[in-house]
């Protein structure tokens, strides 16, 4: 079932009269303009459900046209809250983020979007429920994951010529309906075509324009959403730490996703960027969000001896981060594919082995267990794990692609490849964790664009 949002019926909207229907061929070429202040606001994207905590859950939502907007949410006991209230501005691409402060742990909250003092109606569920108080009261609750990466959305004025490199966008209806606790965006969330590389009009214009999927709507509206980046929304194909955007990146990274912090002040200090890493816990499971551009030398840099995908500061964060888990399982979010033998494309092992293999070393020698890459980038999906030292087993399950074209190919020599994990078509995976504190379970799942199951395990 596709939403058609009040928002995209329009005019400034598109180019045509109407609201076109979004196929999964091609999507209407939405062309946002920010120029007329006295135009009324209306909702161009979202409401997005950001990061999730006892006390604060996070709101985002992107308006028309500046105007003041808060979030009011109510209990399931019909107590009302609402947010502080903010006011759009146009260098900010009229996006919002609203904190709901007023939240107790464990408890389901309905909530709408109120803008110049009028609530505003959609046509699908507007929810989130708190994360409960379960420490030292039993055990953790079972909770699901959806993880994805690679979407592209058309937009036939700046794409390529020829058939458009976006299609499937179904996808997103058939991940709403496994109602995900969360979703992990893997990286290449939009990919930033030649227009927008340089300038902060063409990174608001792509983010703008791949966050008004009409289908993306019900999915961003009611399952918490954090994020990575890759090349293709962080600047050109395969950009580096070189990239004279990268502030410019963050800037725009910050303002259309809603995680829980963003960067390293070590990193910054020492380098000068500060990157967007960050962690979160949900329940008992920690997630490690990590940038995998900001650091990195470049690719095709011939001398080796300082070659590096992470850099030492962010590398450091993260072995100590592992160390200081208590969680059973530790979920590690990567760009580009960590467990993968092949050295080609933007595998670890082709690009910074040596920096690859003090990961997994110093892993193995502080004891940690139950680390888990989450991947994406090389637009096929399979599952990857390697025995350490002493003897824990690490995974990497790659996730891809969500919209954007498929590729790969099954003979590439990737040792560590699962047997039958190996799937090329547009995809999502959904991660359980279920089970007591003594036997917590992970199973990984992977399905279609129909939301059929493709391949399902478990990990150990």
């Amino acid at each position: 079932m596709r939403y058609f949002l009040p928002l995209l019926l329009l005019p400034f909207l598109c180019t045509c009269a109407s609201a076109p229907s979004a196929s999964n061929a091609e999507v209407a070429d939405r062309t946002t303009g920010y120029s007329d202040t006295t135009a009324v606001a209306n909702i161009q994207s979202g409401p997005m459900l950001g990061y999730n905590e006892l006390r604060e859950v996070l709101i985002w939502v992107q308006l028309t046209a500046p105007a003041e907007v808060k979030i009011a949410y109510t209990n399931d006991a019909g107590q009302r809250y609402e947010t502080e209230t903010t006011t759009t501005e146009r260098s900010a691409a009229h996006t919002a983020k609203l904190v709901a402060d007023q939240v107790q742990p464990g408890e389901h909250y309905t909530y709408e979007v109120v803008i110049d003092g009028v609530a505003q109606a959609l046509p699908y569920p507007t929810e989130f429920t708190t994360q409960s108080l379960w420490r030292y009261r039993g055990d953790a609750p079972d909770f699901t994951v959806a993880i994805g990466s690679c979407t592209y959305v058309n937009e036939a004025r700046y794409d390529r010529p020829g058939k458009g490199y976006g299609n499937s966008y179904d996808i997103f209806t058939a991940i709403d309906q496994k109602n995900p606790d969360l979703m992990l965006w893997l990286g290449d969330n939009m990919y930033l075509r030649e227009p927008d590389w340089s300038t902060r009009t063409g990174y608001q214009h792509r983010y703008t324009h791949t966050r008004s999927l009409p289908e993306m709507q019900p999915l961003l509206a009611r399952t918490h959403h954090y994020a990575i980046w890759d090349d293709h929304d962080y600047g050109p194909n395969n950009s580096d730490r070189s990239w004279r955007h990268r502030d410019l990146a963050k800037e725009t990274f910050d303002q259309f996703w809603g995680n829980p912090t963003s960067g390293l002040v070590e990193s910054e200090r020492n380098t000068g960027a500060a990157g967007i890493t960050t962690k979160f816990r949900y329940n008992d499971v920690d997630f490690f969000l990590l940038d995998n551009r900001s650091f990195r030398t470049p690719n095709d840099q011939v001398r080796g001896d300082n070659k590096t995908l992470l850099g030492r500061a962010q590398l450091d964060w993260l072995i100590e981060s592992l160390v200081f888990s208590d969680a059973p399982w530790k979920m590690v979010c990567v760009g580009g594919q960590v467990l993968n033998t092949a050295a080609v494309f933007e595998n670890y092992v082709n690009l910074a082995p040596e920096e690859l293999w003090y990961l997994l070393a110093r892993i193995s020698e502080e004891n940690i267990s139950g680390v888990v890459f989450l991947t994406g980038d090389r637009h096929h999906t399979e599952l990857s794990e390697f025995k350490l030292a002493n003897g824990e087993m690490v995974y990497d399950v790659t996730i891809s692609p969500l919209t954007a074209g498929v590729a790969g190919n099954e003979t590439e020599d990737n040792k560590d490849r699962v047997e039958g994990t190996f799937l090329a078509k547009n995809n999502f995976g959904l991660l359980s964790f279920t089970g007591p504190e003594s036997a917590r379970r992970l199973v990984v799942e992977t399905f279609g664009t129909d939301g059929e199951l493709a391949w399902r395990r478990e990990l150990r």
